[in-house]
């Protein structure tokens, strides 16, 4: 009993107060890429102890092990021997990891189909509304100053308005297209898809919606640091600068519901600050032993369900 109650308290820490503490953390702005690795590993970590736990609970009277209790299970089932009173709570445990892993899965599946779907549509929108620039880019001709990626999974889009255009001079707009670039080349979309699947999953948990704006927070301060190898820093941070206050004069927000979060205020005072000289990146041993730390805890939920199991085998 010592692997599911291992395995539920740590599905409690990562639930709650470990991304709480994470969330408010000043760190992860200087380091955004390392902060993503953490997010992912407590979302993955995190869904594999809630499951882990109550299935290393439920098959805890039919083995000494997870392959034994799982052998044990079917054996049980397959003999048509009735459950005894004290297996009740157990056999119940196993049909929530059940009804949760199908839950999570279901969810992940269906918001991959929404996504797609809703991108399929608007890219035929944007065919009709838009033309073609010599650059390869679309062009919508609209005085907001708008620029986005629509991701695609053999070709994506960059999109560019032309009050963009007429607001930016030439480097403020390099600097702007290679921040989309970023977003299409580190398919920043895939992780987005993920969290939304998770707050899906779990919209009862504040925590779930938390972390999937701190990790679209995290893919801007990316795709800024993947344009800053393109353009000085105070050009990046000018062109943030106008963009967001176009974007207030005209009234209008992100044209791309994928990247919603990125044109909100919070958003553009997090990204202006942190181009700051005196702001620098972790240094890479500190990111190094976060990363490490993050793997470390992504390792843990397996080992607690097949510990037992390779310690049955070496005996």
């Amino acid at each position: 009993m010592l692997a599911p109650g291992l395995l539920a308290a740590l599905a409690v820490l990562l639930a709650w107060p470990v991304p709480l503490l994470l969330s408010r953390a000043k760190w992860t702005h200087r380091s955004p890429a390392a902060a993503l690795v953490v997010w992912q590993a407590i979302a993955i970590a995190g869904g594999l102890s809630m499951i882990g736990a109550l299935l290393t609970f439920g098959l805890a009277p039919f083995g000494e092990h997870l392959v034994s209790g799982a052998i044990g299970f079917v054996t049980t089932v397959g003999s048509g021997e009735p459950v005894q009173p004290n297996e009740l709570w157990n056999v119940l445990a196993l049909c929530a990891a059940a009804l949760l892993t199908a839950h999570l899965l279901l969810n992940l599946v269906l918001t991959v189909v929404r996504s797609e779907r809703q991108r399929r549509r608007h890219a035929e929108l944007l065919m009709l509304l838009s033309s073609p620039m010599p650059s390869g880019y679309r062009l919508i001709d609209t005085p907001a100053p708008i620029a986005y990626c629509l991701p695609g999974a053999l070709r994506s889009v960059t999109v560019v308005s032309a009050g963009l255009i007429e607001l930016l001079d030439e480097p403020a707009m390099r600097a702007v297209i290679e921040h989309e670039k970023a977003h299409v080349r580190q398919r920043h979309d895939v992780v987005l898809v993920l969290f939304r699947a998770w707050h899906a999953s779990l919209p009862w948990f504040p925590i779930a919606y938390r972390a999937q704006r701190e990790v679209a927070l995290l893919i801007e301060l990316l795709a800024d640091d993947y344009a800053r190898k393109s353009v000085h820093d105070a050009v990046l941070e000018g062109a943030i600068a106008r963009v967001g206050a176009g974007r207030d004069d005209t009234g209008a927000a992100s044209a791309s519901g994928e990247w919603a979060d990125a044109a909100s205020p919070d958003t553009l005072t997090v990204r202006v600050s942190r181009l700051n000289p005196q702001v620098s990146a972790l240094p890479p041993a500190v990111e190094a032993t976060i990363v490490a730390a993050a793997v470390l805890l992504l390792a843990i939920p397996p080992v607690l369900l097949l510990m037992p199991t390779a310690l049955a085998m070496v005996r």
